[in-house]
C-alpha cells in the first residue's frame, strides 16, 4: 500500500497560458502515439488549448464554441479527433491529424446544464454517446457519429431525480449489454440498462447534487462527490443493485470532480477549497493534500503513466506526479 506523503509535494510543472478558468481536462496520446502525451484544456471563455508536456506551452488553440464555457473533452479510439462539449449547446468533432484544428462536424444539444457526456466505443468507427436530454430529467443516447437517436432514458413516473449532473457508460464485458450511471440533482446514482431503457437501481449517497462520480468497473465499486463534507463509495452487486458501503468525511465541503486512476491504485478530488486530495481507492485511506490553487479546482485528469492534472478557477493547470505506476 501507499503511504502517505510526509509533506505536501509541489507540482511536478504548472501551465499558465490560458487567460481564464480551466472547466475541462483530458490526457491524449502524442502524434502516431510516439512521445509524451498531450493535454487538453477546456476554458471558462470558450477556448481549447492542446498542451505539449515537453515544452509545457500551448500548441494549438481551438476556438468552436463562440466564447462559451467548455465542460467537456474526450478523444475518440479511431484516431486524432476529438469532442468537445460547450454550454452554446453544441458538441463540436474536431480533426487534429496532421496538426489540423478544424471542426468536422458538430452536434446540437438540448440542455444548457453542466452535466458532461458520457461515449463508449462499440468499434473504431462507431461509438455511443449519452448526453443530457430536452426535459430537466432525461437523458438522450446517441449512436455516433450517424448522431442515430438510440433511446431517451426518463426516470420512472413516481421518482424526481432532477436533472442528471454527471454521466458515465460502460460496459461489464465486451459482449454485454451497455449500462449507464447517473448522478443527479437529488443526489442520487442510478443504474440504467440502457437497451432496456430502464433504472436498474437506484441509490441514495447524497443530499446535494452530484457535482463528479467515476467507477471501478473491475471491482464494481463507484465513488462520488457533492457540495457535502462526504465522499460516497459504493458498490454493484450480482443483482445489479447499488449499495453505499461508506462515506468518507472531508475537511470542508464541495468536490467538483472525482478521478480513478486508470490502474485502479489511487482516486483524486477536486475541492472547492482549493485543494486536490489523493487517496487509496481500496481503503479510503488518505494520502496527500495538493495546495497549490489560489481558486477553487474545477477539474482532473490521469494520463496512461499517472501524471495527475488539475485545472483551476485561478487559470493555472498543476501537473502533478504522484506514487508513479509501478
Amino acid at each position: 500500500m501507499a503511504a502517505p506523503l510526509s509533506l505536501p509535494p509541489d507540482p511536478q510543472f504548472v501551465l499558465r497560458g490560458g487567460l481564464s478558468a480551466v472547466h475541462a481536462l483530458h490526457f491524449c496520446e502524442g502524434a502516431q502515439g510516439q512521445g509524451p502525451p498531450l493535454l487538453l484544456s477546456g476554458s471558462l471563455s470558450g477556448l481549447v488549448y492542446i498542451w505539449s508536456l515537453q515544452t509545457r506551452r500551448t500548441v494549438a488553440t481551438l476556438d468552436g464554441h463562440g466564447g462559451h464555457c467548455v465542460i467537456w473533452l474526450q478523444t475518440l479510439p479511431q484516431g486524432p479527433q476529438l469532442l468537445s462539449q460547450g454550454r452554446d449547446l453544441r458538441l463540436c468533432l474536431w480533426d487534429l491529424a496532421e496538426g489540423r484544428n478544424a471542426v468536422v462536424d458538430s452536434l446540437g444539444l438540448e440542455s444548457v446544464g453542466f452535466c458532461k457526456g458520457s461515449i463508449l466505443a462499440s468499434s473504431p468507427q462507431h461509438w455511443m454517446l449519452a448526453v443530457p436530454g430536452k426535459g430537466d430529467d432525461e437523458i438522450q443516447i446517441l449512436e455516433m457519429p450517424s448522431k442515430t437517436s438510440v433511446c431517451t432514458l426518463k426516470p420512472e413516473a413516481d421518482a424526481k431525480p432532477g436533472m442528471p449532473m454527471c454521466l458515465k457508460l460502460w460496459q461489464a464485458g465486451s459482449g454485454s449489454r451497455p449500462l449507464l450511471l447517473a448522478g443527479y440533482e437529488d443526489g442520487s446514482v442510478a443504474l440504467w440498462d440502457v437497451s432496456e431503457r430502464k433504472v436498474c437501481s437506484r441509490v441514495a449517497c447524497h443530499t446535494e447534487p452530484v457535482m463528479g462520480l467515476d467507477f471501478d468497473s473491475q471491482k464494481a465499486r463507484g465513488v462520488s462527490g457533492s457540495a457535502e463534507k462526504a465522499l460516497a463509495v459504493w458498490r454493484l452487486d450480482e443483482q445489479q443493485a447499488l449499495q453505499v458501503c461508506r462515506t468518507h468525511e472531508l475537511t470542508n465541503p464541495g468536490v467538483s470532480d472525482v478521478k480513478i486512476r486508470p490502474d485502479r491504485k489511487i482516486l483524486a478530488t477536486a475541492g472547492w477549497d482549493h485543494c486536490v486530495r489523493v487517496f487509496h481507492w481500496r481503503t479510503m485511506k488518505p494520502l496527500a493534500v495538493l495546495t497549490f490553487h489560489a481558486s477553487a479546482v474545477h477539474c482532473l485528469a490521469f494520463a496512461a503513466d499517472g501524471l495527475l492534472a488539475a485545472g483551476s478557477k485561478d487559470h493555472h493547470i498543476s501537473v502533478w506526479s504522484l506514487y508513479p505506476r509501478s
